[in-house]
């Protein structure tokens, strides 16, 4: 295999991706995962999650923090970034937010006949807004399946 240089893409690459496209008009891709045999926790955050306060339309800054165990898929990062920067535009509460980018993850990386359990979280903590911090924490990882 070639390795391509910065910008472009590897055609071996391109085809190992499978893009799933969401019911709320967004899309994800997906890799399968390259260690099928073994048990291992995945962890990524990013400061880059911006929405609107359906309220007062102002920006809402948020801390992403997600984990996985992987089964057969995992998720590719650059499609993980635009996926994010969708919602910059767009008004949600914190709950629904977080909930949302949780249900998303679940169908794009576990069959519809087994969903996650114990083996994925999403955690957004947002910044301070009228003196109050929110933390919202959907999923668990049970360390015992690792």
């Amino acid at each position: 295999m070639t390795i391509p240089k910065l910008g472009e893409t590897s055609d071996v690459l391109s085809e190992a991706l499978e893009v799933i496209p969401l019911s709320n008009g967004k899309e994800l891709h997906r890799f399968q995962n390259p260690e099928l045999e073994k048990r291992y926790l995945v962890e990524w955050e990013t400061d880059e999650l911006t929405s609107l306060c359906p309220v007062t339309g102002h920006p809402d800054f948020c801390q992403l923090q997600f984990r996985y165990i992987p089964r057969e898929w995992c998720p590719e990062l650059k499609s993980i970034k635009f996926y994010i920067e969708s919602f910059r535009n767009e008004g949600h509460f914190y709950e629904k937010l977080i909930t949302s980018i949780y249900k998303d993850f679940d169908y794009v990386l576990y069959p519809i006949h087994d969903k996650a359990k114990g083996e994925l979280q999403v955690i957004g903590s947002f910044n301070i807004r009228g003196g109050i911090p929110q933390i919202v924490t959907v999923g668990t990882i049970d360390f015992d399946l690792l």
